[in-house]
């Protein structure tokens, strides 16, 4: 069983990787608003991302202003698609799914399922546009 990776689970760093798994990269502003923190915030949670080899900060301006930009890392993608997968397994558990249409058997007391991969699973972005 994959296990939750505690860099991930912290409920605004599983924003901002959901966020930037959808996308090829995203301005720290929009991700900032997007997980409703300060800067400041922001700015840790990035600096931790990158400091595990997450994301790849870039730094640049838009006219005068300057701009930062986040994207995955394919280690960080990675990440994120077997933490996914970690969350599944443990919904699935009660019978649930983290897709509503795709119900999972509960599994008797003592059984072990075999889970998708997680690059397989709908809930894990394949393109980034």
């Amino acid at each position: 069983m994959t296990e939750l990776d505690p860099l991930i689970h912290a409920p605004a760093r599983l924003r901002i990787m959901s966020l930037l798994a959808a996308v090829e990269e995203a301005d720290f502003a929009f991700l900032r608003d997007e997980t409703a923190v300060s800067d400041s915030v922001m700015s840790k949670h990035a600096t931790a991302l990158e400091t595990a080899g997450y994301v790849v900060i870039r730094k640049g301006h838009v006219g005068k202003r300057p701009r930062t930009w986040l994207k995955l890392s394919p280690k960080g993608r990675q990440a994120y698609k077997d933490h996914i997968t970690a969350l599944q397994d443990i919904v699935a558990r009660s019978g649930m799914s983290l897709t509503p249409d795709q119900p999972h058997p509960r599994p008797q007391a003592g059984e072990v399922r075999n889970r998708q991969p997680a690059d397989r699973h709908p809930a894990s972005p394949r393109s980034t546009g």
